[in-house]
């Protein structure tokens, strides 16, 4: 019976490690991998490159740009309507976002691969006409969504509970199989 029990534990302490890795099996692109190149005035075309290593060779990838206004991405409007692009052979892929004449404040580019499901994000703040300068890689990566919960304390509680679950379950079940051979 304490086999039996030490086992049920022992799945539940795998589960609570090995869920977390499926889960986020789909990865994110290092902000050292992307490289945004040019001036950031309204107007003004500005290079995102996904450096080598960055998606699975040959693989599309998905291009969107949010911010204030349209921008353009190579020669597709971003509101209207997404780039999907093959990377190299080496998985690096490049596309040019043109900001829109009357560009405001900032602009994120998100590069998702269609097979692997890599992630990849470059944030692009368009300086004042007056104060032009060359665009950097801010290093933000994914917008944060508020929540700064590490996702390790939240797959942890989860176990637990799941732990405690199954405890229940293995009680109930000795304490009836003992009501059982009472009788």
């Amino acid at each position: 019976m304490v086999k039996k029990t030490l086992a049920v534990i022992a799945l539940a302490v795998l589960a609570i490690f090995a869920v977390p890795a499926a889960a986020n099996a789909a990865g994110y692109v290092a902000d050292d991998h992307v490289l945004v190149s040019g001036t950031t005035e309204p107007g003004d075309t500005v290079d995102v490159e996904f450096t080598d290593g960055s998606f699975t060779p040959g693989e599309d990838v998905s291009f969107s740009c949010t911010g204030s206004g349209l921008a353009t991405l190579s020669i597709v409007k971003a509101a209207t309507a997404t780039l999907v692009k093959s990377t190299s052979a080496t998985g690096a892929v490049k596309v040019a976002v043109t900001l829109p004449s009357d560009a405001t404040g900032t602009y994120t580019l998100t590069a998702t691969g269609l097979t692997s499901g890599t992630v990849g994000a470059a944030s692009i703040t368009v300086t004042a006409v007056d104060s032009a300068s060359t665009a950097t890689n801010t290093g933000t990566g994914l917008a944060n969504t508020g929540y700064t919960t590490p996702l390790l304390l939240l797959w942890a509680a989860a176990g637990a509970l799941l732990l405690g679950v199954a405890l229940v379950v293995v009680l109930r079940f000795v304490r009836r199989s003992r009501l059982a051979a009472q009788r």
